[in-house]
């Protein structure tokens, strides 16, 4: 592979800001994937990942259809996506990264991929990473004038309000916010040069449990937050952590007196099944770290905490939750799914074109 730009190359990040910025920019849907920089030199493809490493053998049907879809040679900044139904599923899409290769393969016809093209590095003998963004997109939009599904450019607009638009009704398919890119702006790998704006809510939710920190067994390290479901059960949403240090050890000393077996907790994941059998509690173990142990230790559910959280993915927040304030107000019972606030549903294909 011989390119202007060559692999590894650190993707180009964004800042969080909290409303929508006006002025020399281009505008596009943030979308909720793995962001990858897709190098093809003729039938060599290399698909990059955030963190450097290459992730080409997860997606076989990709490399296929950058094939078929993007210029002979070139350097494209964009995001993999699954999309289920009208929607992406970020959770799907997680279970494509697996060891096996004949895993892989099952995976890749199953639930296949899409990339969302929305930068320019390289075309040709051409570097455009010096060049500004203005110059980028209209060379990304020829290079991409003949792709098709699973291959799409982004949409993006300089108009503030049509933003604004995307950023209400695109959350309904599954999108993550808006990005913001200033139009003189170069590529700066690793670089927050851009905006990003973010759904941020906030939800009443029931202390359930907490796991300690690394720094001690006298400090908390997160705690489990759950929410009621309409059958009265209380379901695992997420987690809340990132407390300075002298916090974590008042609220240790704090939680004790709520300290219970599993066997009284709703939580107990390892009781008989009907057949008799125990199995293991389902957050025991993480699938990014093998045999990391995951268990906890159980609370009685009174206490009840406001977090802020982006969106959901399914019944679980879709990131790890920020602690916002106690609520001791608040029946722990009254924390249910119902407070959540449901996006507009929109079709996802209205946003790629059908």
């Amino acid at each position: 592979m011989q390119l202007p730009v060559m692999p590894p190359v650190a993707p180009m990040l964004a800042k969080s800001v909290p409303d929508i910025p006006t002025g020399e920019l281009s505008y596009e849907p943030k979308w909720d994937g793995f962001r990858s920089i897709v190098f093809r030199d003729g039938d060599e493809v290399e698909i990059g990942s955030r963190n450097e490493k290459p992730m080409t053998r997860y997606f076989p049907e990709l490399v296929e259809a950058i094939k078929a879809n993007l210029p002979p040679r070139c350097v494209i900044d964009g995001e993999i996506v699954v999309i289920v139904g009208d929607r992406l599923e970020f959770e799907v899409l997680q279970q494509r990264i697996h060891p096996a290769a004949s895993r892989v393969r099952m995976l890749a016809e199953q639930t296949p991929a899409s990339f969302v093209g929305f930068d320019l590095l390289a075309l040709g003998d051409t570097d455009y990473t010096g060049r500004p963004f203005a110059e980028r997109r209209a060379a990304l939009e020829q290079a991409m004038a003949g792709a098709a599904a699973p291959v799409h450019l982004t949409p993006a607009t300089r108009d503030p309000a049509l933003a604004a638009e995307w950023f209400e009704q695109f959350e309904g398919a599954g999108l993550d916010g808006v990005v913001a890119k200033p139009l003189t702006g170069t590529y700066q790998p690793d670089k927050r040069t851009m905006f990003k704006i973010k759904h941020q809510r906030t939800a009443d939710c029931v202390v359930a449990g907490y796991r300690v920190h690394k720094s001690g067994p006298d400090s908390i390290g997160s705690l489990l937050l759950g929410l009621y479901n309409d059958a009265g059960d209380l379901a695992s949403v997420g987690v809340i952590g990132a407390f300075p240090a002298a916090r974590r050890k008042q609220l240790f000393t704090e939680l004790q007196p709520l300290v219970t077996t599993f066997d009284e907790h709703p939580w107990n994941w390892a009781k008989p099944d009907e057949s008799g059998a125990r199995t293991p509690r389902s957050s025991e173990y993480s699938r990014w770290n093998v045999g990391k142990d995951l268990s906890f230790i159980p609370l009685r559910p009174e206490r009840v905490v406001e977090v802020r959280y982006e969106h959901m993915e399914g019944t679980r927040f879709r990131h790890t939750a920020q602690f916002n304030r106690w609520r001791p107000d608040r029946d722990p019972r009254s924390c249910t799914y119902e407070q959540l606030e449901e996006p507009v549903s929109y079709d996802l294909a209205d946003i790629l074109g059908r």
